[in-house]
């Protein structure tokens, strides 16, 4: 007698399973998958604005549309808002540096795996994108190689203008050869300084009321930026991805070891970080993982950096309890796995 096909209960049960496996590893991929795009997006308005560096002729941007015109001081943020709120702004500080370690504009700090470039900061007047590239000594030893800095065009204070920086060539000028910009009755919006030519410049900006500074310590770059709340706040959706903002993606975060006090790092970096805070982990992370003493400086230069662009010394130290939060990837995989097995069930029982 012959068999009738049929679609067994284990049969339905296998589709369904894989079903539900499907919907799993893609809610795991997506996040990494989405932050790509998000890179390639900030990359590609990267190119387009500073493309014309390479020699390219006919890549000049659009100029702004015709505004109405400023008044008085209206370039000089810190002295309009004051006059408008009777008070200074809230200033808030970011700092990236070594291998590299973020602290945020949220006093949050993580240490990143990230390679390639990446957005710092990307919002309505200002655009900030670093570059790490691999170094010898360890498995995860990165450095910060290239740090470049877009103003944007901005009414009538200032025309786009552009800073970079690589490893070993830190200039005290912008890439035209300027040093100022945005002249406005005798005031310049844009001025870069340097108190160590060709290792450290300092960009203010006036009329965003914004200081960057740009150091080379060791073998690696970094930036420290201290900028009005009001300003880093003018951001998209859409440009979410700013390491300054958020930290690093948790696919990108490394946990920092506990420094053990036997060890030559702890010993050094003790000396020269008395307070065993966020830069004194930094530092002997960054000489665990390099080998380099020189390495070091990197979060000497941070912690200073901190202490001149925090207005409350009380927010210098960062102390964290562990090395526990810098691992956040297994509640999420446990989240989906939870909501795949509920997605199972309500397939199981149709």
């Amino acid at each position: 007698m012959g068999k009738l096909p049929v679609c067994s209960s284990y049969t339905l049960l296998s589709w369904k399973r894989s079903i539900a496996v499907a919907l799993l590893l893609s809610q795991l991929c997506c996040s990494q998958v989405w932050a790509q795009c998000r890179i390639l997006r900030c990359n590609s308005e990267y190119v387009t604005a500073t493309q014309h560096l390479g020699g390219r002729e006919g890549a000049d941007t659009s100029p702004a549309p015709p505004q109405a015109p400023l008044s008085g001081d209206a370039c000089c943020y810190e002295r309009v808002y004051q006059q408008r709120q009777g008070r200074l702004p809230e200033y808030v500080h970011c700092g990236v540096f070594g291998d590299p370690h973020v602290r945020t504009f949220q006093d949050e700090f993580q240490t990143c795996a990230v390679q390639g470039a990446w957005p710092l900061i990307d919002n309505e007047y200002l655009y900030v994108q670093a570059t790490s590239a691999p170094m010898g000594g360890g498995a995860y030893a990165t450095a910060l190689t290239k740090i470049t800095i877009i103003f944007k065009n901005w009414r009538e204070c200032i025309d786009q203008q552009i800073y970079q920086a690589e490893l070993d060539d830190v200039p005290p000028a912008f890439v035209d050869g300027s040093m100022v910009g945005g002249e406005r009755r005798g005031q310049h919006s844009l001025q870069v300084r340097t108190q160590d030519p060709g290792r450290q410049a300092e960009i203010w900006a006036a009329h965003i009321g914004t200081t960057l500074v740009v150091r080379q310590s060791g073998r690696s770059l970094g930036l420290a930026v201290r900028a009005p709340r009001a300003i880093v706040d003018t951001f998209t959706p859409e440009q979410d991805l700013q390491l300054c903002m958020w930290g690093c993606p948790a696919s990108q975060q490394l946990a920092r070891p506990p420094a053990q006090p036997s060890t030559n790092a702890h010993a050094h970096c003790s000396a020269l970080l008395p307070v065993q805070d966020v830069y004194f982990q930094a530092c002997v992370f960054d000489l665990l993982a390099t080998g380099d003493v020189n390495s070091s400086a990197a979060a000497v230069a941070a912690l200073e950096d901190a202490r001149v662009m925090l207005s409350d010394s009380d927010k210098v130290h960062l102390v964290t309890a562990g090395t526990a939060q810098h691992l956040p990837r297994l509640p999420v995989v446990l989240a989906m796995v939870i909501l795949a097995g509920q997605l199972l069930n309500l397939l199981t029982d149709q």
